[in-house]
């Protein structure tokens, strides 16, 4: 019989994005040995605009990072609005401290949030913490019941690194998922491309409104991630253009983010003006505009494996429908650490987090499969192509109403549900030294 592992533990991150760091300040925090490999040999502040929702702004509070630090990188949101095609409005409702939250809502310039978290991560723990141009491709579990990362240098060395536990943050493209789920099916796009950009403009309705407009199968989805310039009063406005197409080609199987013209695309836009907004010249004006198709991977039936837990995109790789992505990452990591402080860094750990998680965000990707809150423009389309008088005619305010409610109690920010919930992480918690059970 041999004697569980009494040695400190210490937990392998595979991969530094917003998921994978959430992860290390979290584990910092409850005082967690861990180290991070980011495939990557630099990282930059790539991408535009992401929504992250009260719930994890309030865990990001929870990890001392609050509005003072996040207002560097976007501004909190006060609206949430669909417009159908005609301009007149669908739906709107006031979104974070405004709605009641006692956490607001804050949409963000996607890198600048990732390089602030990266930073925070610095000053904490060290730049020891986090290895770059290191690439996790796969793992071995061991006799003992700790984990073996396989890991590739940017040089094409190879690195075997042992751990307590490995947590794969490695995104869509995950190398731990394929080792786990070997046979899982390839990434699903189900027809849409997507158009992003930022441009400088003036923010409209509440001044930092997220609007949708159009139908299933074309919309402008736009908003603020900056504060208004107090000489101009222009503000970095973040956009999404997004077509749905018929799948009659597999180019766009594995995804891509790659820079392309506006005018590649613009003419889908070309007569969307309105009295309060001329898209044409939102598209036109754009210092930067990137392609990728929308696309996800088919829920799996556990994210656990040994002392191996994916997180994030790994996990549960979602359309941006519900903008729910990056918060759910936070979640995830946060949860992960609870998990921790109960059960110490064990399988058991991990399992505790698989069975809270999987099932109910596993449903959550098949809701935005399904178009996630926007699913209120595909009725209004369907039921009158998307041109109408009065909405209350087309689809009733207790059908509006119920509809964007039961995609917020499904993400987990339903107001009551959240401004009631206990603290994930209660201050100043730290680990208590809990080993597993003796292996035979």
């Amino acid at each position: 019989m041999k004697r569980g592992n009494v040695s400190e533990p210490h937990v392998i991150i595979a991969g530094g994005g917003i998921g994978g760091l959430a992860t290390a300040l979290t584990l910092q925090q409850i005082g967690v040995k861990f180290t991070v490999f980011e495939a990557v040999r630099e990282l930059a502040p790539l991408g535009v605009g992401i929504n992250i929702q009260p719930n994890a702004v309030r865990e990001l509070g929870d990890l001392g990072i609050g509005p003072e630090a996040l207002d560097t990188v976007g501004l909190p949101a006060r609206e949430w609005a669909l417009v159908g095609l005609n301009g007149n409005d669908v739906y709107s409702e006031p979104r974070g401290l405004q709605a009641g939250y006692r956490w607001p809502q804050y949409a963000v310039h996607r890198g600048r949030f990732h390089m602030l978290l990266h930073r925070i991560l610095m000053e904490r723990a060290g730049a020891g913490v986090i290895r770059l141009g290191h690439k996790v491709t796969g793992y071995e579990h061991n006799g003992d019941g700790t984990v073996t990362a396989l890991i590739q240098r940017a040089d094409g060395t190879l690195l075997r690194e042992t751990g307590t536990l490995l947590i794969a943050a490695d995104g869509i493209h995950s190398a731990v998922r394929a080792t786990m789920h070997p046979g899982q099916p390839p990434i699903h796009w189900g027809g849409a491309i997507m158009w992003r950009g930022t441009t400088l403009g003036k923010p409209i309705r509440s001044g930092a409104s997220f609007v949708g407009l159009g139908t299933h199968r074309q919309r402008v989805v736009f908003y603020p991630i900056s504060h208004p310039d107090p000489q101009t009063g222009l503000a970095t406005i973040n956009w999404i253009a997004e077509v749905t197409v018929d799948k009659d080609e597999g180019r766009y199987g594995n995804g891509w983010f790659r820079p392309v013209k506006v005018e590649d695309f613009a003419h889908h836009f070309a007569d969307w003006t309105y009295d309060w907004l001329d898209v044409p010249d939102l598209l036109r004006r754009s210092d930067v505009a990137y392609e990728n198709p929308m696309i996800d991977r088919d829920p799996i039936p556990t994210w656990q494996d040994g002392p191996v837990a994916l997180m994030g995109d790994a996990a549960h790789a979602m359309y941006p429908t519900g903008s729910n992505g990056a918060s759910q990452a936070i979640m995830d990591a946060r949860q992960l650490g609870a998990a921790m402080l109960e059960h110490g860094v064990t399988q058991a750990a991990l399992r505790a987090y698989d069975q809270k998680f999987c099932g109910p965000i596993s449903e959550l990707v098949l809701r935005n499969r399904g178009a996630g809150p926007f699913g209120l423009l595909n009725i209004v389309d369907e039921r009158c192509g998307g041109e109408f008088d009065n909405i209350d005619d087309v689809v009733p305010p207790e059908e509006r109403n119920a509809f964007v409610a039961g995609y917020k109690s499904a993400a987990g920010f339903a107001v009551e549900q959240l401004n009631n919930a206990p603290p994930t992480i209660v201050p100043h918690a730290r680990l208590r030294r809990i080993v597993e059970p003796d292996l035979i």
